[in-house]
């Protein structure tokens, strides 16, 4: 356990974050318990939660567990009628024991497995009309709090208030790591705050709307949160992020968030976020199929605030800025033109040659302006080019990284989470196809092949030369979940990702001597 999240967050404060304030004895109660598989095909050994609870009940669990289906990895079976504490009991696989770090999967297969365990059971409970869900620790509750309450989450603010279906709540089952359970309860609730934000449709989920979401959300949490407005950013000539937002009449915003968790001459670390709260793809219209899903266009803003909301709730010793520049791309009689060009804020030309390139443009004003707070490292979060997604699927987050000893603390985190990246190049080869124009400084599109490598080339032309630089390509794993992948994301809803690797990566760099608990 590190000594800064012990001595930042009492136990008993974690304790009331967790626990809802209904009375659970006005609730069906369930139990989700753990089950890896046995030395033969279709036997099972229970975990230590598990057999205790088993032999309480006279071996109950056991004798309907070799009499069903089977269970594996991923599957659950839900038993009702064992007892006046439970009313149903979900026991759900584990895999194999004895699961570690996988270097070739480059991922720590154990607290995976128990994610999806949690997750299945959770959601197998919820499916049968349970929504107060204690859950097992298997081995490391951190994890099993994870898997279990993103795998409950739903997206109910659009839905008439006779339609809404009961809100799950999970907790801690006969454990003394309430201090696990609870960061993990604290990482997930950031990743569904991002969902949330995420899955809003456009016309509910303006700039202006979003700015007021994180106002709410994180100044209870001790977060400065400052809002800029049109004079602002015409103020300090920021005119690529206010000549990409002409095409609609929604106004451009920057918002600027603080967290002081260090001392005050402490260089920060900085996330930029991408806050396209609607892309239509201006002139260069989208297809009308799948449109509708690029409200999830804002991701990368919603994760950042996420982040630092985890970060607060951590009460990690570090200090922390985000900015999040906001707007729609929006079709219109102002909408920016192809082949326009305009100057940034760092005073470098650039031809806007694809306007549905938006989101490289709208960030190089942040980035540019971020160099005023002096970041110790420098971070790009944006759902900003297809190939992506085509490339990786959603299988990892595409990641460049300026500095090998920061990307290995992302991998790492990636690996502690579940949620990884992999590392494409930072080359100068991509750098020149984006610069090497005669009449501008900078495309947002460039030449030849490389999409993904182009735009972080890009973004790169606005960071001073020394700061440590990272850019995660957010396309393929922070929009709408489309595969099955993973049992504590569901399908068809914004994934929030890659919060809790981002978080996890910040408490690394904060606390690089902490390993973290082990399965």
């Amino acid at each position: 356990m590190n000594r800064y999240f012990k001595s930042a967050i009492p136990r008993t404060s974690i304790r009331q974050r967790c626990v809802s304030s209904r009375n659970y004895d006005t609730y069906k109660k369930g139990l989700v318990l753990g089950a890896y598989d046995g030395c033969n095909p279709g036997e099972l050994k229970f975990t230590k939660a598990a057999k205790i609870f088993d032999d309480k009940m006279g071996g109950k669990i056991s004798s309907l567990v070799k009499g069903g289906a089977g269970i594996s990895k991923g599957t659950a079976q839900v038993f009702t009628n064992l007892g006046d504490e439970f009313y149903s009991i979900a026991v759900a696989g584990l895999g194999e024991e004895g699961a570690g770090y996988n270097t070739l999967e480059i991922l720590d297969e154990c607290k995976e497995n128990i994610r999806w365990a949690a997750a299945t059971g959770a959601r197998a409970l919820q499916d049968s009309g349970i929504n107060n869900i204690l859950v097992e620790e298997f081995t490391n509750a951190e994890a099993a709090a994870e898997g279990a309450n993103l795998a409950v989450w739903q997206y109910q603010d659009v839905r008439s208030p006779s339609d809404h279906k009961p809100i799950a709540k999970v907790d801690l089952y006969n454990s003394d790591d309430r201090d696990g359970w609870s960061r993990g309860m604290i990482k997930s609730d950031c990743q569904n705050f991002a969902r949330r934000l995420e899955e809003t449709p456009g016309n509910l989920m303006t700039p202006t709307i979003f700015a007021q979401w994180v106002i709410d959300a994180l100044c209870p949490c001790g977060i400065q949160v400052e809002v800029r407005d049109r004079d602002w950013l015409e103020a300090k000539k920021m005119a690529a992020l206010l000549t990409i937002a002409k095409g609609s009449c929604e106004e451009p915003l920057m918002i600027e968030m603080g967290y002081c968790g260090g001392k005050p001459e402490d260089k920060p670390i900085v996330f930029v976020g991408k806050g396209v709260t609607f892309d239509s793809g201006g002139l260069c219209l989208k297809k009308c199929k799948g449109m509708s899903d690029k409200r999830g266009d804002v991701a990368g803003a919603a994760v950042c605030a996420a982040v630092i909301k985890c970060v607060a709730q951590m009460a990690l010793p570090v200090n922390v800025r985000v900015l999040t520049p906001l707007m729609e791309s929006m079709i219109g009689g102002s909408a920016i033109k192809a082949g326009d060009v305009v100057t940034a804020y760092n005073g470098k030309t650039v031809q806007i040659e694809n306007p549905d390139n938006e989101g490289r443009v709208m960030l190089l004003e942040p980035l540019a302006y971020s160099m005023t707070h002096l970041p110790c490292l420098l971070s790009t979060i944006a759902s900003l080019t297809g190939t992506t997604t085509r490339g990786l699927g959603s299988g990892a987050s595409a990641s460049f990284s300026t500095s090998n000893d920061v990307f290995r603390e992302l991998e790492r985190a990636g690996s502690e989470t579940g949620d990884r990246v992999w590392r494409f190049p930072f080359w100068k080869y991509y750098t020149e196809k984006v610069t090497d124009y005669p009449s501008f400084d900078v495309s947002n599109v460039g030449k030849g092949y490389g999409e993904t490598c182009k735009g972080a080339a890009f973004l790169r032309e606005f960071v001073d030369q020394g700061i440590d630089f990272l850019h995660v390509d957010i396309h393929g794993t922070g929009l709408k979940v489309t595969e099955s992948c993973f049992p504590y994301l569901k399908k068809g809803w914004m994934s929030g990702r890659p919060t809790r690797t981002l978080a996890q990566f910040v408490y690394q760099i904060v606390c690089p001597h902490d390993k973290g608990d082990d399965c």
